[in-house]
């Protein structure tokens, strides 16, 4: 058992006790979006939508690169003339975009100056090895600095990193510790897709808060939040609450990261138009996906091409999550690219089935403080399981936490250091946006996802549910893969 306070373990089983019914018939065990009746009145003007900027490499060889990083903490008025405590890399909330290629050989100083915290740096998506990975075993102090070193050995794609402390991960991706990483090939060259960074090309980190009533972030864990994770009210993107963002008569290429600790999402635009998807979490799918509903559960990402040709100047569109409008995208002027939607993107070598030589399961199980993977909750000291270096396994993934209860919660599986391909889902094919390079998904309640990867990244690796206030509650394990 983690080091769970017994005052909430006692409120949780009286709880379950008394208040289940209420709970599950006022909150939802299912709901993806915080009931909007709750949502705080936040008077603000609208901002236009910041954009991340881009890390700049020290390294003059243009076969390596070398960042810096500097985690600490900030105020910021999210609320006009109210200052928030806030966490920040390089600044005061959220982080700069590291850019690197693959082949290159690349070096990132990290420093904490949080204020008697300690912290790591997760490279969310990167197969690099354990002892670059940046998991709860690369503790930097206060005061201190962690230089890891890796080489881009995979696809272009759209990352993340965030924090990844023992316990503490949750409350400092919610202060604002969470910056974007992309990696560019030969493949994302070639394409004729926009890929101005920052004009055409435009990266959207959707997170949703709770503000107290004096501007201050909410992170006092109440019985709902240990149940299903702190699920948030009010709506940001890239730091601001209801940006606008002005586009031309186009194709925009949107890079989506759910940054939520908790939140699902179901985004959609106001006007029900149709978009394409053309890339998951580990890169480029081989074909272009038209939707006009996009599911984004914690820690996933997606790239989609929207085309607002159709547009006249002044015409305003909004995103949105279940209905709840949170960006707006008002047209002006011309593209000065003439950009088609490209049908084939890259080819996918499918991992072969008969390949695996082991299969795996992993079942989320328990509620509240209580929850864990294979009966187990996370331990330092414990390795969970051992995977031979360079083998191809299956893992099942089971979702059977407040099952027989009146219901469940979704739990996204996230495993370190590896880049699954999903086989199924209850035995049916994946949707064709599932069907590319995955290293998070979402299981639903009594829902078994069977996917399969090739480890080819030695070291001590975290899986673990990416509700993060369930990962810190111990619904986290540990593998090792090594040689033989």
């Amino acid at each position: 058992m983690r080091k769970m306070s017994v005052i909430i373990i006692t409120a949780f089983i009286i709880f379950l006790g008394g208040s289940f019914l209420f709970f599950v018939l006022g909150q939802g065990m299912f709901k993806t979006n915080p009931d909007q009746s709750n949502n705080k009145s936040i008077s603000t003007d609208e901002p236009s939508l910041p954009i991340p900027p881009l890390l700049e490499d020290k390294n003059p060889d243009p076969d390596k690169a070398e960042f810096h990083i500097t985690a600490q903490n900030a105020t910021k008025d999210f609320i006009s003339g109210v200052k928030t405590e806030t966490m920040g890399y390089n600044g005061d909330y959220l982080g700069p975009v590291i850019r690197v290629r693959k082949g290159e050989e690349v070096r990132v100083n990290v420093e904490n100056r949080l204020d008697g915290e300690v912290t790591t740096i997760h490279w969310h998506g990167l197969e690099v090895d354990g002892d670059a990975d940046g998991g709860p075993h690369s503790g930097i102090q206060p005061g201190e600095s962690w230089t890891p070193e890796f080489t881009i050995e995979q696809p272009a794609a759209t990352l993340w990193f965030h924090p990844h402390p023992e316990q503490n991960t949750g409350r400092q991706v919610y202060k604002g510790l969470a910056g974007l990483f992309f990696i560019e090939d030969e493949v994302s060259d070639s394409l004729d897709i926009p890929k101005d960074y920052g004009v055409n090309d435009v990266p959207l980190i959707i997170q949703a808060k709770r503000f107290n009533d004096d501007g201050s972030f909410q992170y006092d864990l109440g019985m709902h939040d240990v149940m299903n994770g702190l699920q948030g009210d009010t709506m940001l993107v890239n730091g601001v609450v209801d940006p606008y963002l002005e586009v031309p008569k186009g194709i925009m290429r949107l890079r989506l990261l759910n940054g939520s600790n908790a939140n699902v999402y179901e985004l959609h635009f106001s006007n029900n138009q149709t978009f394409y998807q053309i890339a998951s979490d580990g890169g480029f799918l081989e074909n272009s996906i038209e939707m006009n509903k996009l599911i984004l559960g914690p820690a996933e990402r997606a790239e989609i091409l929207v085309d607002f040709s159709n547009f006249n100047d002044g015409n305003t569109i909004q995103l949105s999550n279940q209905g709840l409008e949170f960006m707006k995208f008002v047209v002006n002027g011309e593209s000065e690219s003439d950009y088609a939607i490209p049908e084939h993107l890259t080819t996918i070598e499918k991992i072969d089935l008969d390949e695996a030589v082991k299969t795996r399961e992993f079942v989320f199980q328990g509620m509240g403080p209580m929850v864990n993977i294979n009966g187990k909750q996370m331990d330092m000291n414990r390795i969970d399981e051992f995977v031979n270096l360079h083998v191809t396994e299956i893992w099942e993934v089971s979702n059977e936490s407040g099952m027989g209860m009146m219901g469940g919660t979704v739990h996204p599986f996230h495993a370190h250091g590896v880049q699954f391909q999903i086989i199924d889902r209850d035995g049916n094919p994946p949707p064709p946006n599932e069907t590319g390079w995955k290293d998070t998904f979402l299981v639903y309640p009594g829902e078994k996802v069977k996917a399969i990867a090739t480890f080819n990244h030695s070291g001590v690796f975290m899986y673990h549910c990416h509700i993060l206030e369930h990962e810190d509650a111990g619904m986290m394990g540990q593998f090792k893969v090594s040689e033989e």
